[in-house]
């Protein structure tokens, strides 16, 4: 799956204005300390879940725009700390599995909150949640308040990611 280190810090990155702050929040973490950070992007082929997997058509190109957009991410928060080493890697799974499996030999596990479900979930999300209880190494979650409201609007769902509404 990942091939973190016992040093790294590994960052959950999907895209969203807390998740890249938690990546910053990471980088200057690894600035001080002297570690490397590895940003970890976990994605899955399911168009029937995922509009923009059943455009794209097949799991080379949803893998494809996954790499892409990892790396603009990365690259712009790299350019903001040259001296610190920060590895995009992208992994097909589900986010919390694949967070859970880089705990294993992480440092620390940093992660943006979202906010989505019930109680623990309403105020962390549902990947931080699951990490929370299970990862093998400390978590820090980045609360979505910290991310100013123009950052958050300038960072738009990623297209092709379905949520439903509610069933009535």
């Amino acid at each position: 799956m990942t091939t973190a280190n016992q040093g790294d810090i590994v960052v959950g990155v999907d895209h969203s204005a807390v998740s890249v702050a938690a990546l910053r929040w990471a980088v200057s973490e690894a600035a001080e300390s002297g570690r490397q950070v590895v940003a970890l992007r976990a994605w899955a082929f399911e168009p029937v879940a995922d509009l923009g997997a059943a455009v794209a058509g097949s799991p080379e190109t949803v893998a494809d725009r996954e790499r892409r957009r990892l790396d603009e991410v990365v690259g712009e928060v790299r350019a903001e700390h040259p001296g610190v080493a920060v590895r995009a890697e992208l992994v097909e799974h589900s986010a919390a599995v694949a967070l859970e499996e880089a705990s294993k030999t992480a440092a620390m596990l940093v992660l943006g909150s979202h906010g989505r479900g019930r109680l623990l979930k309403l105020l962390v999300g549902s990947v931080a949640e699951h990490c929370l209880r299970e990862a093998s190494c400390p978590v820090v979650v980045i609360p979505a308040r910290t991310v100013s409201e123009p950052e958050k609007e300038a960072t738009p769902e990623p297209v092709g990611s379905y949520y439903p509404g509610p069933l009535l």
